[in-house]
């Protein structure tokens, strides 16, 4: 347990590290470029060359047209998804090597699909994937490289990052993935609504006391006042409800039972969404419905609040096009209604205190590096999604790792985007997700089980309890 918490505090270091630029100042360029100390003096290549060997260090340039298997995160709603896809295209006519995108949008069915392809050998030859408890498996098996690994053959690999906010593996304190870009988790609020409901704009000392009081009017004025889909994904609710009965020196330990003082937070947390249900705060068809469903409640204005991540900024905007995949459709008096601010706090935990960080990162496979045709090419293709120039493309509004992020013009951000910069220059401290440490079967009994619990067929208790159990005992 000692090197679970051990692991914990380390990932919470590096987390809180990742938002110290993005607090500071409410300007574009600090906002998306969070954690890039000019003056950072990390090696970038601990298992590298010394100054003599610095003029044979290879170059990651491919010998032939290479065909890579990618899977990322960059699909469906995500802001990055089209980022994505022109960035492959251009790293494609740059080096005559072609990508076979197998993308999907993140979630449990996504992350059981990249396991299984790890297990049965199926793997791609370079994973955007989340670094926390889900490449736990994979780590563990050897089937990727470590960033110590490729720097001893190319020295300059992800040098342009600070090595303070690559996340090491919980699994071996070694760092596997390099980042692109951050994430934050905030509420999301349709404006429309709350005028029509007399509610005023939630702003950063929200607690849930005036929460319950606006969310009462918003039910009283016809509309759900959260758009949530407890029977589908609770992951949010779940996170802050535990995070509200804590702080955030004490949200990324594990308890050890479900009955000591962590454990009861946990408990609490349940409690508290299971009282937002008792009240009729959520959808009438919260247990049946389908996140999608419920996001378009919230677009459609029939929802007054979401909480959710970053990455729903892309999907908010597409909502409010004509033709979701073109940008020029975009209707700026409907994207006008939206907003994002903070989670209603309680407790420890201030509103301002945030769920983020830098949780994901590029890893480069066995499978691929031991491959003679695919090595320089695996190398040049993170390279190139990793590079000054394509990072701040990807981090917008969030963080990323980079040692110079360069300048970003606010011009060319819509307003929801320039909101949430505003939203985030106000943050007090970014903590990261305890559910990615908390991960696979651990989630079920609380996860799939919320329904159960939010309804009282499962006490809360004894749900938490059979997830503490599942996670000591792997």
């Amino acid at each position: 347990m000692m090197k679970k918490r051990m692991m914990a505090a380390m990932l919470a270091g590096a987390m809180v590290l990742s938002m110290t630029a993005c607090g500071n100042s409410g300007d574009a360029g600090s906002a998306a470029g969070t954690g890039g100390d000019a003056g950072a003096e990390t090696p970038a290549a601990d298992a590298g060359a010394d100054a003599g060997q610095e003029a044979e260090t290879p170059v990651a340039e491919p010998t032939g047209p290479v065909e890579l298997v990618v899977t990322t995160t960059f699909a469906g709603e995500d802001s990055n998804a089209q980022n994505y896809k022109d960035a492959v295209k251009a790293w494609e006519a740059e080096t005559g090597n072609a990508v076979v995108d197998t993308s999907a949008t993140s979630d449990e069915t996504f992350k059981t699909r990249v396991a299984t392809d790890f297990e049965t050998g199926s793997e791609p030859d370079v994973l955007f994937f989340f670094n926390g408890a889900d490449s736990n498996s994979f780590i563990e098996a050897g089937k990727v490289v470590s960033i110590d690994e490729i720097r001893a053959e190319y020295p300059d690999y992800a040098s342009n990052m600070n090595d303070d906010l690559i996340v090491a593996s919980l699994v071996d304190n070694k760092k596997y993935a390099v980042p692109a870009n951050g994430y934050w988790e905030a509420m999301f609020v349709n404006t429309e609504i709350l005028e029509a409901a007399g509610v005023a704009m939630p702003g950063a000392n929200y607690t849930m006391d005036q929460f319950k009081a606006d969310c009462e009017k918003i039910k009283a004025a016809g509309y759900a006042p959260i758009a949530a889909a407890l029977g589908n994904i609770p992951h949010y609710w779940w996170e802050f409800a535990i995070f509200n009965n804590q702080s955030p020196a004490t949200h990324l330990e594990i308890p050890e039972s479900a009955g000591d003082e962590n454990g009861q937070a946990w408990v609490a947390g349940m409690n508290d969404i299971k009282e937002l249900y008792e009240l009729g705060y959520f959808p009438d068809n919260t247990l049946s419905a389908t996140d999608d469903e419920t996001f378009a409640m919230f677009t459609e204005g029939k929802a007054a609040f979401l909480i959710d991540g970053s990455w729903k900024v892309g999907g908010i905007v597409s909502a409010c096009q004509s033709d979701p995949n073109d940008p020029a459709t975009l209707d700026s008096a409907k994207l006008d209604k939206f907003d994002v601010t903070y989670v209603p706090g309680k407790g420890d935990r201030k509103a301002t205190d945030l769920v983020g960080g830098l949780s994901s990162g590029y890893f480069i496979t066995r499978k691929a590096w031991d491959d003679p045709a695919k090595r320089a090419a695996a190398v040049s293709f993170v390279e190139y999604l990793t590079s000054d120039e394509m990072v701040p493309k990807f981090a917008q509004h969030g963080a990323s790792a980079l040692k110079n992020a360069p300048e970003v013009d606010s011009s060319q951000f819509n307003v929801l985007q320039i909101k949430a910069m505003n939203m985030m220059a106000g943050t007090t401290s970014l903590t990261g997700a305890v559910q990615d440490l908390f991960a696979g079967d651990c989630r079920v009994s609380t996860f799939d089980g919320m329904p159960e619990i939010v309804t009282g067929r499962v006490a809360a208790e004894d749900a938490v309890a059979e997830g503490l159990e599942a996670y000591h005992n792997q």
